[in-house]
Order: C-alpha cells, then sequence, then structure tokens
C-alpha cells in the first residue's frame, strides 16, 4: 500500500513538472504579451509584433509587455 502511494505521488509531481516546462516553451515563442484581468501574468503571449498586441488590447483594460521568456534566436 505504500509503494502504491508513493509511486502516485512521484508520478504525480512528474506530470506537474511537465506541464511545467510545456507553459515555458509556448509562452517563449512570442516576444509580446497582453497583460490585465483576462490575460494574468504570462497567459496571452501570442503577439509577433508590439503592433498586434496593441491592436488587440486596444478598447480593453489591458496592456501590452515583453515576454520575458523570448529569446530572439530560439528554434
Amino acid at each position: 500500500m505504500l509503494r502504491m502511494i508513493l509511486t502516485s505521488l512521484i508520478a504525480g509531481c512528474l506530470a506537474m513538472m511537465l506541464a511545467e516546462a510545456a507553459h515555458a516553451v509556448t509562452t517563449a515563442r512570442y516576444p509580446y504579451c497582453l497583460q490585465g484581468r483576462s490575460s494574468p501574468g504570462w497567459s496571452n503571449c501570442n503577439f509577433a509584433t508590439r503592433a498586434q498586441c496593441w491592436a488587440m488590447a486596444k478598447g480593453k483594460s489591458l496592456t501590452c509587455v515583453s515576454n520575458p521568456f523570448y529569446r530572439r534566436h530560439h528554434r
């Protein structure tokens, strides 16, 4: 029983670590992010240009920020 609990605990921790790594990869693809109530943190980093980001933010309580996870020479 103890072995089953430990195995489940380890599997859960590994799944959480992999999910976090996948999130970091997806947020690193584009250099600009929307931020505000509807886009907290680095959850909406889908903009290749600042103009695209501002066009989406216009008229909403959102702002555009540089994506700290973006690397210009990433693959």
